[in-house]
C-alpha cells in the first residue's frame, strides 16, 4: 500500500521491469498548480506513475524559459471532467491524456478538432477562454514514428494492429487507413468493437482491404507473418505478470514489430519478435513524436523535438 507523503504526492517504489514515478491526485491537485513552480501542464491517466511525459515536456518547457511544471495526475475512470474542470480552474494551460481516458476525454471536451473527431480520441486538450479543447496527436506521432524507426511508409504497409479497439489502437488504425494502404488488419478481444472499426475505415479508404480477426482466429496467424509491420496496441506488457500478446511463430523475419509501450523498453511482445528476428522498435519514438506535436498545440511556433529527444538520449 502506498502512503502519502508531506509533499502530497506519492513515491512509488521502482522495480527492474517498470519505472515508478511520484504522481498527483485530485485531492492535491491544487497543491500543485500553488507551488514555487505551478503545475500548469499533466500527463492524466490510471496508472500513470510509469509515464515519461514529464521527463520529456519539461525540458522542452524549461528551454523555452515557460515557468511551469509539467506533472503526473491519476484520475480514476469516470471522473474526467472533473478533473478538466478543475485545471481550468486552478490556471492549467492544458493536458496530455492516456489509457484508459482517451474516449472519455472526446466526450468530455467542449469542443474537438476535426481530426481527433476523425481518429475517434482525444489525447491532448487545451483549457482556453473557457473552453476545453481535443485535439489527437497519436495518428501523425505514430506515422512520424514509424518512419523514424523503420524507414517504412504506412501507405506502402500491410499492417496488423493487436488492440485496435482501444483509444490509442483506434487512432493508429485511422491514421493507417488515412495513408490507403492495400491492407489492414484490426485484432481485438472484442472483434464486434473493430468490425464498426472498420466499417467506418472502409468508407475513409474503399481501396484497402480491411480486416477484423479477434485473437483467437485462427486466420491471424498467416495475416501476421504476412504482414511488413505489427503494432501493439494493448496494455499487455506493463506488467511482469502479462501474457504474451501473440504465439512467437506468429513472427517472421521480414516483418517489423512495434509496441506502443515504453515502460518497461522491451515487452514480452517485443521479446518475442526479436527472437523471431524482427527488427523492433517500443513506443518511445510515439511518446516523442506525439508529445512534440501537443506541446506546438500548446505553445504554436514551438520546436520542442531537440529537447525532448535529448532529454531521452536520442
Amino acid at each position: 500500500m502506498v502512503s502519502e507523503t508531506a509533499s502530497g504526492m506519492y513515491p512509488l517504489p521502482d522495480t527492474p521491469a517498470l519505472a515508478m514515478h511520484s504522481f498527483h491526485t485530485l485531492q492535491t491537485l491544487a497543491q500543485a498548480a500553488t507551488s514555487t513552480k505551478p503545475a500548469m501542464l499533466a500527463v492524466i491517466g490510471k496508472p500513470v506513475s510509469h509515464s515519461a511525459s514529464p521527463q520529456i515536456h519539461q525540458p522542452a518547457l524549461d528551454a523555452l524559459g515557460i515557468h511551469a511544471t509539467y506533472i503526473r495526475l491519476e484520475v480514476d475512470p469516470g471522473n474526467l471532467r472533473e478533473a478538466f474542470a478543475m485545471m481550468a480552474g486552478l490556471g492549467f494551460i492544458g493536458c496530455n491524456v492516456t489509457v484508459p481516458h482517451k474516449f472519455e476525454a472526446l466526450e468530455s471536451c467542449t469542443e474537438v478538432s476535426a481530426q481527433a473527431q476523425l481518429l475517434g480520441a482525444v489525447n491532448t486538450v487545451i483549457f482556453k477562454d473557457n473552453m476545453i479543447i481535443g485535439y489527437n496527436t497519436d495518428g501523425p506521432g505514430f506515422r512520424q514514428a514509424i518512419s523514424d524507426s523503420f524507414g517504412l511508409e504506412l501507405a506502402r504497409s500491410k499492417t496488423v494492429i493487436l488492440g485496435a479497439g482501444g483509444g490509442a489502437g483506434q487512432a493508429i488504425a485511422t491514421q493507417c487507413a488515412l495513408e490507403k494502404p492495400t491492407e489492414l488488419v484490426l485484432v481485438n478481444r472484442n472483434v464486434t468493437k473493430v468490425e464498426a472499426l472498420a466499417k467506418r475505415l472502409r468508407t475513409m479508404s474503399p481501396s484497402t482491404k480491411i480486416l477484423t480477426f479477434s485473437f483467437a482466429d485462427t486466420y491471424l496467424r498467416r495475416h501476421c507473418q504476412n504482414a511488413d509491420l505489427i503494432v501493439q496496441a494493448t496494455s499487455l506488457g506493463l506488467k511482469e505478470t502479462d501474457e504474451q500478446v501473440i504465439p512467437e511463430d506468429y513472427f517472421t523475419t521480414a516483418s517489423r514489430a512495434y509496441d506502443t509501450i515504453y515502460q518497461p523498453p522491451e515487452t514480452p511482445f517485443l521479446a518475442a519478435a526479436k527472437r523471431a528476428g524482427c527488427k523492433t522498435d517500443n513506443g518511445l519514438s510515439l511518446l516523442i513524436q506525439q508529445g512534440a506535436i501537443a506541446f506546438q498545440h500548446w505553445f504554436p511556433g514551438s520546436d520542442p523535438l531537440p529537447q525532448m529527444r535529448k532529454a531521452v538520449g536520442g
